[in-house]
């Protein structure tokens, strides 16, 4: 059979760096940090004290208080993002029939804000222990994909993805393939995530995954950096339409970029550090570039993984030049991380966004924080500290999540 065409053709985003995509896109090109102490708890006793938390963001302007009342803070921020990107689609009951538009949406730790907060409950009650009825339906991980559907009347294929932080990326993969197919008209993808709460600083920071540099949370963030010493914990949400190329234009959409390929792997290595020489990043990025229909020497872009790890910031480059040789060093390499911090299974969706903008704008975001060079990470071009203009044609971006899990998304101009 012939495959489809999938193409972009709305975008939305609630970040630490901008509470919508202009907002967000604008900081990114200006290299604005998103970290700051953290304000959600008192986080003196940790040693972690610092994150990338939403600024100037009132949930109270999109729901009501009852509304809230049955939303974790991980749904509240994915049905913000998706209301963004319905608009940016002009989506319409004319334009579309809801039974062939799905949702699938991904996230690394779903509600477990909630979670915490009724086992802090029932542990400290003093009398009979009780449970909120709405407990279940806020805490289990896909219950965002079935909230947007419902509040959209979206009646075709949903679910969530959950491959820690590659898990939106997980998503924009599998949508990919129902559109290809011919099993959707179009869908509703990305993720959200909300775990800056004292369980989510405390598990990571025992992990010794996050920065401690608690004194300068702005520059915390330090992708590539020789002094890198662990993420900036992010929260919020990430969201794109993808859409079947002919139904785009036959509506005459807005068109982004063309999601041309997909690569998914495993490292097959180890719980929660990457494979020391990249084995599987190299693999899902080899496959997301077959699967276009290009050459290795045809990508000018990639928006990396780029944590902020002492790790996983040596293996991505290693990967990269692995797979692309000499090329490799002709490419704008970034970590927008390095601004957002992590949004965990958001990311990939977040990063997709601003690789398609990248794209469509000519000009890469930098990896800001850069201070001094590591001599065991190759002397990549990692767009350091300023954007660059420059026009993008084909571009990758990378996800990758605890328990090895790859994922690598091919963009290409339209």
């Amino acid at each position: 059979m012939e495959l489809k065409r999938v193409v972009v053709t709305g975008l939305g985003a609630l970040t630490p760096i901008g509470n919508n995509v202009p907002e967000m896109w604008t900081s990114m090109t200006k290299g604005v940090s998103g970290g700051g102490p953290i304000t959600r708890f008192d986080a003196r006793k940790f040693r972690c004290q610092i994150a990338a938390e939403l600024k100037n963001f009132d949930p109270l302007q999109h729901f009501d208080r009852k509304e809230l009342r049955l939303l974790d803070a991980y749904t509240v921020y994915g049905l913000v993002a998706v209301e963004e990107a319905l608009a940016d689609a002009a989506f319409s009951d004319e334009c579309f029939d809801k039974n062939r538009v799905g949702v699938i949406w991904g996230s690394g730790m779903g509600g477990v804000t909630s979670l915490q907060d009724e086992i802090i409950e029932y542990a400290t009650h003093e009398r009979t222990p009780r449970f909120s009825p709405y407990w279940v339906p806020k805490v289990i991980i896909d219950i965002c994909a079935g909230q947007i559907a419902i509040r959209h009347g979206l009646r075709g294929p949903n679910y969530c993805t959950a491959a820690a932080c590659a898990s939106s990326a997980a998503a924009i993969s599998d949508a990919f393939n129902l559109i290809r197919l011919g099993k959707a008209q179009a869908m509703v993808v990305g993720g959200s995530e909300s775990a800056v709460m004292e369980s989510g600083i405390g598990g990571f920071g025992n992990m010794r995954a996050l920065s401690t540099r608690n004194d300068d949370p702005q520059t915390a963030s330090r992708p590539y950096d020789r002094d890198r010493d662990g993420f900036l914990l992010g929260e919020g949400a990430g969201c794109l339409i993808l859409e079947e190329l002919e139904h785009a234009c036959a509506r005459g959409a807005k068109i982004y970029a063309e999601l041309t390929g997909v690569g998914l792997s495993a490292d097959a290595y180890h719980i929660t550090a990457s494979h020391p020489e990249g084995l599987g990043v190299i693999e899902a990025m080899r496959q997301a570039v077959e699967e276009s229909g290009m050459q290795l020497t045809d990508v000018e872009h990639i928006n990396t993984h780029g944590t902020s790890t002492p790790i996983g910031d040596i293996s991505e480059p290693k990967a990269i030049v692995g797979l692309f040789g000499e090329h490799a060093y002709s490419m704008s390499i970034n970590s927008t991380k390095s601004m957002t911090g992590h949004l965990l299974g958001a990311a990939g969706a977040v990063e997709a966004i601003a690789t398609v903008l990248a794209i469509r704008h000519g000009i890469i975001p930098p990896t800001i924080n850069h201070f001094n060079d590591d001599p065991e990470i190759p002397a990549l071009d990692f767009t350091f500290n300023h954007a660059r203009h420059r026009e993008i044609r084909f571009a990758l971006s990378n996800a990758f999540g605890f328990g090895g899990h790859n994922v690598c998304l091919a963009f290409r101009k339209y």
